[in-house]
């Protein structure tokens, strides 16, 4: 029953509101240090995925998986990487589709169930370094598409790929979308969709999207509006409400086989009720859940101190330690 009942993160009393947890490292943490290599894998559907390097020379690697509009260059990304970089693990950073500073190819962009790039910058990792171990991690929308991916591969998952750790996961596509469309947190909701609605226009002043209609865009205000409208015809579901159903990995969690810790913040802004997968936890041995009372959505703060959060600490002592 790997539920953790008592996580060990604690908080000063003013980083338990998940607001301050979510917006202040947004804001204000600037992680310095970090030096990328890029390079530049093909789709085989004639597109590219960028992935940024940081490596120690180590035999040790992690995969990592950003949120939502995002890119390896989000200070949480920058964050682990340096501090995975600190005790010895190399890292392997890569941008999903429009999100690497150049728009993509294709029609397509990105979703939760992504997991076709996610596999292709795993076995670009495996094929082209003599790594004896592989851990993937992911955050908030990343998180969802890692655990949909060990959870879709199951037992076909490589043996190199030894463990996981995933944070703030919007286990349940609908249930967060719920969250995030309720009033409070309308300045996170505006802020993904104002980003998300302009990579629409420039992709289709540059190739044109033909399977979808771009008129009034600016009316577009929610999450499912622009799913209905874009992520579901662009990517080959029938509505907003299927695509939630299929790239949900709540119902992937029981066929995980490789030690999975998530790490979801009861106060996190961005997570509904159902977000909190504790059934699942109870009925698969190598899934770890724990639920600290604060850290917002990726924050993981303990106090405002400069340095290593919380959060890069607890996946350095799961992905490290010996017990499995």
């Amino acid at each position: 029953m790997p539920l953790i009942s008592s996580s060990t993160h604690k908080s000063e009393n003013i980083l338990r509101n998940g607001h301050i947890q979510t917006l202040y490292p947004y804001f204000f943490r600037k992680i310095r240090g970090v030096t990328y290599s890029r390079e530049r894998i093909l789709t085989e559907d004639n597109d590219f995925i960028d992935i940024d390097k940081s490596k120690v020379g180590s035999k040790k690697a992690a995969i990592l998986s950003h949120g939502l509009e995002g890119s390896s260059d989000t200070q949480y990304i920058r964050g682990m990487t340096k501090h995975l970089n600190s005790v010895g693990i190399d890292v392997i950073s890569w941008n999903m589709r429009s999100c690497s500073g150049e728009l993509n190819w294709t029609e397509k962009f990105y979703h939760a169930a992504t997991i076709t790039d996610l596999d292709l910058v795993i076995e670009d990792t495996l094929n082209n370094n003599s790594y004896d171990e592989v851990f993937l991690l992911g955050f908030s929308l990343g998180a969802a598409l890692t655990t949909n991916y060990l959870g879709l591969k199951s037992e076909n998952v490589n043996s190199r790929i030894k463990r996981s750790v995933v944070l703030s996961a919007p286990c349940d596509l609908k249930s967060s979308i719920a969250e995030l469309s309720r009033p409070m947190n309308k300045m996170y909701l505006e802020n993904f969709l104002g980003t998300m609605r302009n990579k629409i226009l420039e992709k289709h002043s540059t190739i044109g999207l033909s399977k979808v209609d771009i008129r009034d865009l600016k009316k577009v205000k929610t999450f499912q509006d622009f799913d209905n409208r874009f992520t579901a015809p662009l990517h080959g579901f029938e509505d907003a409400n299927d695509y939630y159903e299929k790239a949900s990995c709540k119902n992937k969690i029981q066929n995980i086989k490789i030690p999975t810790l998530m790490i979801n913040a009861k106060n996190d802004p961005f997570l509904g009720d159902d977000c909190y997968p504790v059934h699942e936890a109870k009925q698969n041995n190598k899934f770890f859940l724990e639920i600290p009372p604060s850290g917002g959505h990726i924050g993981f703060m303990e106090n405002f101190k400069k340095g290593t959060l919380w959060s890069e600490l607890r996946a350095q002592q799961f992905l490290l330690e010996d017990n499995f």
